[in-house]
């Protein structure tokens, strides 16, 4: 697994990798994480089940990436990868740098990869534009591909040109154990909407200052609860102070993912106001937790009876809040849950992951000749310079390959789990092994 987003950064990219990570080491597979450096965590690390990862000596640049170098990778990746008998790399994210390269640099040396992609893109701004012929150029030579939603699956074949038989839906999914609803803790005096999200303009911040003064106008037993933390909290802080809302909106700033379900259970409607999302985890929570979920139309993950849809703009998300308002007698939290435990599964998204993988490793192996053609047909230009890049990157392989042969390169001994009479003890060294 390879993603520039891993622990101890928090998000959906960074649960995704770990929880898939630690399903399919419970298939007998064998997992190793590769990220870049955070902080003074540098070097090899363990963490539950085994896992272990290796936090490369590269720096963030900007929003959580390293620097684009596109062949100082290539040796560290390379030892990673013979040191411990990979047979497939899994790349994370459109937006990591690190797996871009990665990507590029397995392909180059005869590794099967997999690509999946977390987020949608645009077509009309300067930076996805970029992003996309960026994209373009890593997919033209990948096996397989995922998509967490049929959405996202739409947005990345237009996006990079990839033919959909290769492309992959398996959605994501949500630890049920972890979120689990707490119906006494309801208040039964007034209904109280969460909205737990990054506060920036994709995720429709500017929404909420319009929704929020008009459903405390027309309901005054409502109270907001919102979580998150990014530029739009201003106006959020704004539109409080404007309406006089200080004893209805309560700002909770950022809520560390080890809080989420203590702020989700106070809640019986969740709000995600969101303008783009390619399958928005927030969602399974809450609803994991018992609670009705109002969402814009951007691609609803849950059943028609679980979620109510609207149109990402103001009237018709307050128009959304009402219909939730009247049928929230009707839910039972504890149902709810049982739901989306039979659901929303990371074992069943392991073992669809792991069909993936199967095709992924019966691809047939190709030369460079074959390969370049497929970089070639990315642009009259664009493929020429992606042909030459790959070029470039084949002959550095080869040179290292002579400075130090694969044969040289001590490979490790697997890490095995012990048998279940010596679980606790194992678990107790993963646990020692892993940095808080």
């Amino acid at each position: 697994m390879v993603s520039d987003f891993f622990y101890p950064n928090f998000g959906g990219v960074e649960n995704h990798i770990y929880l898939l990570s630690q399903c399919l080491l419970k298939l007998g597979h064998k997992v190793v994480v590769m990220t870049h450096a955070y902080g003074n965590r540098s070097g090899v690390r363990y963490m539950t089940g085994g896992l272990k990862v290796y936090y490369i000596p590269w720096r963030p640049f900007l929003m959580q990436n390293t620097l684009p170098t596109f062949y100082g990778t290539l040796p560290i990746l390379r030892t990673i990868l013979v040191r411990e008998k990979i047979s497939l790399v899994h790349g994370h994210q459109a937006f990591s740098t690190l797996c871009h390269e990665a990507l590029m640099h397995a392909r180059t040396m005869g590794y099967k990869v997999v690509f999946t992609d977390h987020s949608l893109y645009g077509f009309a701004d300067v930076g996805s534009i970029h992003m996309n012929k960026v994209l373009q150029f890593t997919l033209a030579d990948v096996n397989q591909a995922i998509c967490v939603s049929h959405t996202s699956k739409e947005n990345t074949v237009l996006r990079s040109g990839l033919p959909p038989e290769k492309v992959f839906v398996i959605p994501n999914a949500v630890d049920t154990a972890m979120f689990k609803p707490a119906p006494e803790q309801l208040s039964r005096d007034e209904i109280v909407i969460v909205v737990i999200s990054r506060l920036v303009y994709r995720k429709g911040a500017d929404l909420l200052v319009e929704v929020i003064p008009e459903v405390c106008r027309l309901y005054p037993n409502v109270r907001f609860v919102v979580g998150g933390d990014g530029p739009k909290r201003v106006r959020l802080e704004e539109m409080r102070e404007k309406h006089s809302l200080q004893d209805r909106v309560e700002m909770l700033g950022a809520v560390p993912h080890s809080q989420v379900r203590s702020v989700l259970i106070t809640g019986h409607i969740f709000l995600n106001s969101s303008l783009t999302e390619a399958f928005c985890i927030a969602i399974l929570e809450a609803a994991s937790c018992g609670l009705l979920t109002v969402s814009t139309r951007v691609g609803g993950v849950l059943p028609d009876d679980m979620v109510v849809l609207a149109e990402p703009v103001p009237s018709d998300m307050v128009q959304a809040i009402k219909k939730a308002i009247d049928i929230l007698p009707k839910i039972d939290p504890q149902v709810m849950h049982l739901r989306m435990k039979q659901l929303y599964s990371w074992h069943d998204v392991a073992r669809r992951t792991e069909v993936v993988y199967d095709r992924a490793l019966t691809c047939s192996d190709e030369n460079l000749l074959q390969r370049l053609s497929r970089y070639l047909a990315c642009g009259a230009w664009a493929g020429k310079i992606f042909s030459l890049v790959m070029i470039i990157d084949f002959l550095l392989w080869h040179l290292l390959q002579l400075w130090q042969p694969s044969k040289d390169i001590e490979e490790v001994p697997d890490f095995v789990l012990p048998g279940h009479q010596d679980q606790e003890i194992s678990q107790a060294f993963c646990e020692d092994q892993t940095l808080s």
